[in-house]
């Protein structure tokens, strides 16, 4: 088979990409995706759910076997770091149909951070317009939004909260924060309905948005899934195709340009494989140096996170109005550096698919600009079945910590408020463990289970407390973490944990910057005919969840990609 041009990976951003390119009647597109395929009318309702909880860690749509750490380490201690499970989606829309559906964009400081970086033509007055084209705001409108795009863009407002969320915002507003109706409207501190890629309480992928039945009865592109890409070919230096597997069979395939959309932990891997790399790392392993690119694999970013849970009254739990669990959200500046708008708290109304999980709520905190960037990926073995070894480093930058702390606590004062104390009970410091994950699997033992639990945790107050203390706070206790600044950290090294926001592990930079990996338009230095489109090319994580930015790169890319083929 001969294309122009063929996109590894149906993502976020490789949706796009086939839905744009193919466009061109005269353009002929490949998309491979190892997962499986979602057209309309055959998505599973765990898929087009309003509430995720049935998605994101089910071992139906990830790559199950994928373990980071994301303790500091480095060459010398990789080995003593404790390995957890990091879900990546492996179905058509990738991390898009499995997410938590928050659509955001960052602040105009992160673009103009991404170009004196060197990626020029990335500073906010250059993205924003691909931030309005790919979205249909459903309830602004104005110079910073679009009403034309592909992906819709609404929230829940206060009168279909539940009493959870309402006390939360009640808290907030008393300790003087400043309500924001628009999350996507200029960038100032506050408290807002979080923005999210849903339509009519039902998820938009961006394979929904994008692979439209329309897109998928052009006969100019052509889909395959269930298939892996197992290596990049070469001749010298130029990138002429891939090798496809799919039921254990093989067979090449070329184009005139390769463009690789794995997600910032499995595109090191398949540049590595291919001899693009860190040359020193690769003669290790016996892979031939094609390009010594340093910064493959190197740079790997994710939001630290923590959180603080609590029992919620029955009142005041999720209720029919929504299925949505996330409804508020709020930034901050920490005055911890320079750095506005650098903290990020959502308040969850339930924390699970099961009966227990609508009983628990929390609140989410997370490092939004996070300084934190010596995290990882490097190859185990050549062998492209083996999944790389991922090392995050969060809270490597000592800011990170520090803000931590403060945050935490700002948490637990914001607890005593009268308006959520009476609302929920038993406040504890969570950790998302082997636990809870256990719980979190979906099957009729733990719905059985939980069922059981949630009865016995609605009756009285001195069983519930027992039942939490043994079998779901762990091992902190609210009151000797505020009071114990060394028992506080412990606590956030234990807990912490990535939001699924994995980045910059290929980064975007000028062609002197040694580690940079792609040019301003993803194009990998040092080989032609192979160019990098998703979250890894961010020169700095940005303070977002990553679905919207990364649409708006690929929407982007794609635009320059259309303009330079026309002339």
């Amino acid at each position: 088979m001969d294309f122009d041009f063929i996109v590894v990976g149906a993502g976020t951003a490789g949706c796009v990409l086939a839905h744009r390119l193919s466009a061109d009647p005269s353009c002929r597109v490949l998309l491979v995706e190892a997962g499986s395929d979602m057209p309309e009318g055959k998505i599973p309702e765990a898929l087009l759910d309003s509430y995720p909880g049935g998605a994101y860690i089910n071992p139906d749509y990830t790559w199950g076997q994928l373990r980071i750490t994301t303790d500091i380490v480095d060459s010398g201690n990789k080995a003593s770091a404790r390995r957890k499970p990091y879900e990546q989606a492996r179905v058509m829309g990738g991390g898009s149909s499995i997410n938590g559906q928050l659509a955001n964009r960052g602040t105009p400081e992160d673009y103009d951070e991404w170009q004196a970086r060197g990626a020029q033509g990335w500073g906010w007055s250059d993205v924003l317009p691909y931030f309005r084209k790919l979205e249909r705001d459903m309830d602004f409108d104005g110079p910073l939004h679009g009403k034309e795009g592909r992906m819709p863009i609404r929230r829940v407002f206060p009168n279909l909260w539940p009493k959870h969320a309402l006390a939360v915002a009640a808290a907030l507003k008393s300790s003087g924060m400043k309500w924001l109706p628009d999350q996507n409207g200029e960038p100032e501190e506050g408290y807002f309905p979080i923005a999210i890629s849903n339509a009519y309480e039902r998820r938009v992928s961006a394979a929904t948005a994008y692979l439209d039945p329309v897109t998928r009865l052009r006969p100019n592109l052509t889909i395959l899934t269930d298939t892996t890409v197992s290596q990049l070919l070469f001749e010298g230096t130029l990138c002429k195709g891939v090798e496809l597997t799919s039921a254990g069979q093989t067979k090449p395939c070329t184009a005139r340009e390769v463009i690789v959309s794995c997600g910032a932990i499995n595109t090191p891997g398949v540049l590595m494989r291919a001899g693009i790399g860190p040359a020193e790392s690769l003669r290790a392993l016996g892979i031939p140096v094609l390009a010594d690119r340093p910064g493959v694999g190197r740079g790997l970013m994710d939001h630290p996170t923590i959180a603080l849970a609590s029992f919620i009254k029955p009142a005041a739990r999720v209720n029919a109005h929504t299925r949505r669990h996330i409804l508020l959200g709020w930034r901050y500046s920490s005055r911890i550096g320079k750095e506005p708008n650098d903290m990020f708290v959502v308040a969850a109304s339930r924390t699970a698919w099961h009966a227990v999980g609508e009983q628990i709520g929390t609140l989410l905190l997370i490092v939004n600009k996070t300084f934190s960037d010596s995290g990882f990926v490097t190859l185990r073995t050549k062998d492209w079945r083996d999944d790389p070894e991922v090392h995050f480093n969060l809270l490597s930058d000592p800011r990170d910590m520090e803000r931590m702390e403060q945050g935490f606590l700002r948490l637990a004062e914001l607890y005593q408020r009268a308006e959520i104390a009476e609302v929920v009970s038993d406040p504890f410091p969570a950790v998302w463990g082997d636990k809870v994950r256990q719980v979190g699997k979906i099957s009729i033992r733990n719905r059985w289970l939980t069922g059981l639990a949630a009865r016995l945790l609605d009756g009285p107050a001195v069983l519930r407390r027992s039942i939490m203390k043994n079998f779901i706070t762990g091992d902190y206790q609210l009151k000797d973490v505020v009071d114990n600044p060394d028992r506080l950290r412990a606590f956030i090294r234990a807990a912490v944990v990535g939001a699924w926001h994995a980045s910059s592990s290929c980064r975007m930079g000028s062609s002197s910057d040694a580690m940079a990996v792609t040019d301003a338009q993803g194009l990998v230095y040092g080989v032609s005919g192979l160019r990098i489109v998703d979250a890894s090319i961010f020169p700095t994580i940005p303070r977002a969840n990553l679905n919207i930015p990364v649409l708006m790169v690929a929407e982007k890319i794609a635009h320059e990609m259309i303009k330079a083929s026309n002339g």
